[in-house]
């Protein structure tokens, strides 16, 4: 009898089993839901905290994992009470547990590292954007270029005052006629230093592609309100790359092609290969989307009309020399403070003559053309020459402000002078011409390399070519400026 009452116990224990297994293997797949799904939410969210916490507030990770927590607990005694009433097997259920809480951890552990490495590269910094980046553009210039050195080391000392505020300076200087290299000034440790942002090779620096790649590459390096540039080189005004090509068959001799004598700075180098015409850079810049705050000619014979005509889209101011600029430049450790921040265009040509009185050659001449006046200047030259004709024999009597013969650059205030005849019409044009260059300096005397010292008896600041005869000015036709005024 207990031998009978033991088997059914046995066998009702054995359908128990059985019955527990039916009921486990049909309802595996929402027991198995029902545990991973606190799991993969509680970790889930907690990696998203995570993340939030190293970029924002450490406070609320703390709270929303707290609160994440306790709903993680309630859902595992919903699903312990679950196990309860289906009669698992806590053996299984918790090595099953288990064999999940490890894989998961394993996920999360991996998705952790995968961030932690993201944010562990290294990033480019971003540059904060600045009022005014001051750019030099120092092209190779042949015989120039310890005299760039010793501008850069002018600006340096500028530098040293502790002037930068919101301000930048970027340089690009040829080193060779193949290699460049672009840098900044900056103030660190009561001194200037040289930050090296690119180095090129064979940069293309006198097409306007070129040139439009370098200044995006200031733009990207130097974010700025404001741009203004310092041109270093040897000028030659307007006069197209294409007439200097051909000087060889003529008797014409460039004024930096003298020797023995003080040396002055064709914009660009001294062969037509390394100079870059006026409309080149214009385009350049054009091209780059920008419009300079000014630009200022370190370069011989760049204050002309021509000039300014051609540059008034792509800049405000310019800044430059009717005459040759002797090869020492402009002085930047007295006009350096007056480029920087709020620009002085007075101070600049105030610092430009002190300098240069005293100079062992004491010769210099420096305008401010506003560019913004050109057009209105324009109008009253179209109706002086709808109306006059210059007379030819009065050439000799213009004011010279070149070493060429026969001249090229011609003093442009007292062209008009002679030019017209009405009284009335050229008070008219002085007052638009004294708007249209506001500041000028000059020396008794301007210097050439040819002539030596020539006296300056007027000055208005700004040379026009109109009654030239040379050969090199034969393309002035072609210029926007005869365009708008004939």
């Amino acid at each position: 009898m207990d031998n009978l009452q033991s088997s059914q116990k046995s066998v009702s224990l054995q359908c128990v089993f059985h019955s527990i297994r039916f009921k486990v293997n049909k309802g595996w797949s929402k027991a198995l839901l029902l545990f991973l799904c606190p799991y993969v939410s509680y970790w889930t969210f907690v990696y998203s905290r995570i993340t939030l916490f190293f970029s924002r507030f450490a406070v609320t990770l703390e709270k929303d994992t707290f609160r994440l927590y306790s709903e993680y607990i309630n859902q595992k005694v919903l699903f312990l009470r679950y196990i309860s009433r289906s009669n698992f097997n806590p053996d299984k259920t918790m090595k099953t547990e288990r064999k999940y809480h490890h894989l998961i951890k394993s996920v999360i552990i991996v998705l952790f590292l995968s961030f932690g490495m993201t944010s562990c590269e290294k990033e480019e910094p971003v540059p904060v954007p600045t009022e005014q980046t001051v750019f030099m553009y120092l092209p190779w210039s042949d015989n120039l270029t310890s005299n760039f050195y010793q501008n850069i080391s002018d600006l340096e000392s500028v530098v040293e005052k502790n002037i930068l505020k919101d301000e930048r300076i970027i340089i690009f200087m040829c080193t060779t006629a193949t290699k460049a290299t672009l840098f900044e000034l900056a103030y660190e440790n009561g001194k200037s230093v040289r930050k090296t942002l690119k180095n090129y090779t064979d940069p293309a620096y006198t097409t306007a592609e070129g040139i439009t790649s370098i200044l995006n590459d200031v733009q990207r390096y130097s974010p700025t309100k404001c741009y203004s540039m310092v041109i270093g080189c040897h000028g030659m005004g307007w006069i197209p790359v294409s007439n200097s090509k051909s000087r060889s068959g003529l008797r014409t001799k460039m004024h930096w092609e003298y020797e023995n004598v003080p040396m002055t700075r064709y914009f660009g180098g001294l062969n037509a290969q390394y100079q870059t015409d006026i409309t080149t850079l214009a385009k350049g810049i054009s091209n780059a989307g920008l419009k300079m705050e000014y630009i200022l000619f370190d370069d011989c014979y760049m204050s002309s009309i021509e000039v300014a005509y051609a540059l008034k889209d792509v800049t405000d101011y310019l800044i430059g020399s009717t005459s040759e600029v002797m090869a020492y430049g402009m002085p930047y450790a007295e006009i350096g403070q007056y480029l920087i921040g709020k620009v002085d265009y007075a101070g600049i040509c105030d610092g430009f003559y002190s300098f240069y009185s005293t100079y062992s050659t004491p010769c210099g001449t420096i305008a401010v053309t506003d560019c913004s006046e050109l057009d209105n200047l324009a109008t009253i030259m179209k109706e002086i020459n709808h109306r006059y004709t210059f007379d030819p024999s009065l050439t000799s009597s213009l004011q010279r402000l070149d070493g060429y013969y026969p001249v090229i650059f011609f003093d442009y205030g007292d062209y008009v002078s002679k030019l017209c005849p009405d009284e009335t019409l050229v008070a008219q044009f002085n007052e638009q011409l004294n708007r249209t260059v506001p500041f000028k300096r000059n020396t008794e005397y301007f210097y050439s390399m040819s002539r030596g010292q020539v006296k300056i008896n007027t000055f208005s600041g700004i040379t026009i070519s109109d009654p030239s005869t040379h050969s090199l000015a034969s393309k002035k036709e072609e210029t926007a400026w005869y365009a708008a005024t004939y």
